[in-house]
């Protein structure tokens, strides 16, 4: 079973590709996570986890989500971590949450996606967006070729600046730069609420027509992202810059086998 969290459709496009060509089964942790309800569990084949990477791990909300479900069936876990550039160290975290919730640890693979943290990042132009997109074609293919064949990722050599920044620069970052409060809203708004329902913490409110951020933020970077007017701003961070969403996501043009022929 692939089981995955998307914020602006690089690991749900990636997710639905793997789902598709391994015949497997697909699910979105959005709900679970945000109406705070446990994951109960079984497939009989390998678990795949896919997610982005946020500052060289797994998002803290995702693996909390994991940690705290229920996985019966097979005992195979791999990660598949969408990124702009590496996951540093991330494969010795993901290694002890599989001790943790009863797994067994087969790699983790980093698959190169265009870059959507505009608080802080340049988003590419389209064409280079495409380009990303298309050869993250080979890195999957790669990665269901071993899973097919019931091996392990290949391990990545981590450094000492890999380590770092999965461990020290994660803390910081998620102590002193993940916040709500630089996010405001410009009077182009229109009150479509796209951001409110985007929010997988839930921490997002209207009020008066106009969308009112919570403390609660996992930086995912939907609301920014998805707003079709391009009304929200991260302080000055993003002003300025292009928004994203990957392609496929947002134009439904890639689905898998059971969404093109439902029963």
């Amino acid at each position: 079973m692939i089981v995955y969290f998307s914020g602006t459709g690089n690991s749900r496009y990636c997710a639905k590709m793997l789902a598709d060509k391994l015949e497997d089964e697909l699910l979105d942790t959005f709900h679970f996570i945000r109406d705070g309800i446990a994951l109960e569990l079984t497939s009989t084949k390998p678990w795949i986890f896919v997610a982005p990477t946020y500052s060289w791990r797994l998002p803290r909300v995702f693996e909390a989500i994991l940690r705290s479900g229920y996985f019966s069936g097979s005992r195979d876990a791999y990660f598949v971590m969408t990124c702009a550039g590496d996951n540093g160290s991330a494969a010795p975290y993901n290694r002890a949450l599989c001790q943790q919730i009863g797994l067994r640890y087969r790699g983790t693979l980093s698959v190169v996606m265009p870059e959507n943290y505009t608080a802080m990042f340049s988003i590419p132009d389209p064409e280079l967006s495409k380009k990303l997109i298309d050869a993250s074609r080979f890195a999957l293919g790669k990665a269901i070729l071993s899973i097919r064949d019931g091996e392990d990722f290949p391990p990545r050599k981590a450094g000492v600046l890999d380590h770092l920044k999965s461990g020290i620069v994660n803390t910081l970052f998620y102590r002193f730069f993940v916040k709500s409060s630089p996010f405001s809203v410009s009077d182009a708004c229109t009150s479509c609420g796209k951001c409110e329902r985007s929010c997988p913490l839930g921490s997002i409110s209207m009020a008066n027509g106009r969308p009112a951020w919570g403390k609660e933020c996992t930086h995912c970077m939907a609301c920014i992202n998805g707003c079709p007017v391009q009304a929200i701003e991260y302080g000055r961070a993003s002003q300025g810059k292009r928004r994203y969403q990957c392609p496929e996501y947002r134009r439904g043009r890639f689905r898998t086998e059971a969404e093109k022929n439902p029963q």
